[in-house]
């Protein structure tokens, strides 16, 4: 069990949880993890085996949007995007909520059980959008504080378009997919699993998603919020891609 784990970045107070903690290595330092094992069984598996078969490794940050969300796990890049290889589709768990430094499960506008290799992270308190629309956004764990200081200084790169480039100003940026150089990406380098005990952590208290128990009978379907693949699957369509389903 690790002695010396950060100060989380989430303090509010609901309920306590246990969670098993990760690391996603970057560029530009590590991204720590807790998730949150007892509240989102489900979510946590699926992701852990992503990270068990190697499937996050290489992955590209391929949607970054200022103030809103930073999302991954789903394409690797050699001459073009390359969507990583999906297991089947998870039942969503909104239970808790989309404050700034959680993690949670992207996924297809108006399929709120759509959810498979796609995480984003929530760099504010998104919950008055994310946990209710298309079936509230699984949340299944959080950040450290120096992990906090690790996703803004990816949303302070280079943008093109909401793509983070390295070594590129906004007038290099390619018009399709294909024009990227990989050297010029943002990637995950690897995941690991850095203490598996899912008692690690029982200090943490997430805050509980109270607004998916609303009624969201007006809901659009999500195909604008900080999960929805939306605008990345248009701009592949236009390299000759379409979704793995």
């Amino acid at each position: 069990m690790k002695k010396h784990l950060l100060a989380t970045a989430l303090l509010t107070s609901c309920f306590s949880a246990n969670a098993t903690i990760v690391e996603m290595q970057t560029d530009l330092g590590s991204i720590t993890v807790h998730l949150y094992d007892q509240h989102t069984p489900v979510t946590v598996e699926n992701f852990l085996n992503y990270v068990a078969d190697g499937s996050y490794d290489g992955t590209v940050i391929h949607r970054s949007v200022d103030n809103f969300v930073l999302q991954g796990g789903g394409f690797k890049f050699e001459t073009d995007f390359t969507e990583i290889e999906t297991k089947d589709s998870i039942m969503n768990e909104p239970e808790l909520s989309n404050v700034k430094g959680t993690i949670a499960m992207a996924k297809i506008g108006g399929n709120a059980n759509s959810a498979t290799s796609q995480w984003f992270f929530n760099l504010k308190d998104n919950s008055a959008n994310l946990d209710l629309q298309n079936g509230g956004f699984t949340v299944f764990g959080e950040v450290t504080v120096t992990s906090i200081d690790v996703l803004e200084q990816i949303t302070s790169l280079v943008h093109c378009g909401e793509i983070p480039v390295v070594n590129l100003n906004e007038d290099q940026c390619p018009t399709t997919t294909s024009g990227f150089n990989g050297e010029n990406l943002f990637y995950i380098n690897s995941v690991t699993v850095v203490d598996d005990d899912p008692n690690s952590s029982a200090s943490l208290s997430p805050k509980e998603n109270t607004l998916i128990d609303q009624d969201n009978s007006s809901d659009n379907g999500g195909s604008s919020s900080g999960g929805s693949l939306a605008w990345m699957l248009s701009l592949l369509a236009l390299a000759g891609f379409t979704r793995r389903k």
